[in-house]
């Protein structure tokens, strides 16, 4: 591909977002061959949105949820600014094809890590976290068949990336010292008139077995990239149960326990 095509193939996705539509597949001119032909054209969704981006997500962080798309191994994404919103809110399903909420950990960089040759260790990536936040995405794909769209067209896709909301952070004395992997999540689903329609319950181990691993398996991706991850950004790393369902008028309430409790709503 022609680098003038990455930006094609980006615009092409940025349209089906802002207009709710899915395609089948990328025209074949503009269908990415491989993972890194899909990086480049997601890295050309910034300046195609006229957004910045300010953080980062993964998709496909258990075994399950990569053969449920048919990928081999986590995916990146780009959190872009116009895609955060307030804790709390009511997010439109507009356009939204997935119709599902995932109850997230997500953790905000106090300091870089920029790219380099060797790897980061665990350590090295959580000396750079500032905070933990309990968090939602409502993600969404631009291909009718996302499971069988292939892992170079859902990175393109920005592997997925949705909406997100981020909850206050946890204090640090909760946190740093606990076992992430076996911190349970409860979540519930309550239609319209407040009766519960589902309730799943999760833990940080679906996040690549700790969320600390999957952060780690993020600044290393993103390192061999040439990206690396910046103080101040997000970085949200995958759902910790199986995607809730939702439709118009529900409402999502996550309880983390000791590190709090969040709640969204969704409309039409």
């Amino acid at each position: 591909m022609p680098p003038a095509a990455f930006s094609d193939a980006a615009q092409l996705l940025w349209r089906c977002r802002q207009s709710g539509t899915v395609i089948d597949a990328l025209p074949a001119a503009l269908r990415p061959a491989d993972a890194a032909a899909g990086h480049a054209i997601q890295a050309a969704l910034a300046d195609v949105a006229g957004s910045p981006v300010v953080g980062w997500k993964i998709a496909a962080t258990s075994a399950a949820g990569q053969a449920h798309i048919q990928v081999d191994g986590p995916l990146p994404g780009r959190i872009l600014s116009s895609f955060v919103h307030p804790m709390g809110a009511t997010l439109s399903l507009a356009g939204n094809h997935m119709r599902v909420v995932e109850p997230e950990f997500a953790f905000r960089m106090g300091s870089a890590l920029p790219p380099r040759a060797t790897p980061y260790a665990v350590d090295d990536v959580m000396a750079a976290v500032a905070s933990l936040h309990p968090a939602f995405e409502l993600p969404d794909s631009r291909f009718a068949d996302f499971a069988r769209a292939g892992q170079a067209q859902l990175i393109a896709d920005n592997a997925c990336c949705g909406r997100f909301a981020f909850g206050p952070a946890v204090a640090p004395a909760a946190w740093r010292g606990a076992d992430l992997a076996a911190q349970a999540v409860h979540a519930t689903v309550r239609s319209a008139d407040g009766s519960v329609r589902c309730t799943r319950r999760g833990e940080g181990r679906a996040l690549l077995g700790d969320p600390r691993t999957a952060l780690t398996w993020l600044a290393n991706e993103l390192s061999s990239l040439g990206v690396g991850l910046r103080a101040g950004d997000w970085a949200s790393c995958g759902t910790c149960m199986v995607p809730l369902e939702v439709q118009p008028g529900d409402r999502v309430e996550a309880d983390y326990g000791s590190f709090g409790a969040i709640q969204i709503g969704v409309s039409r």
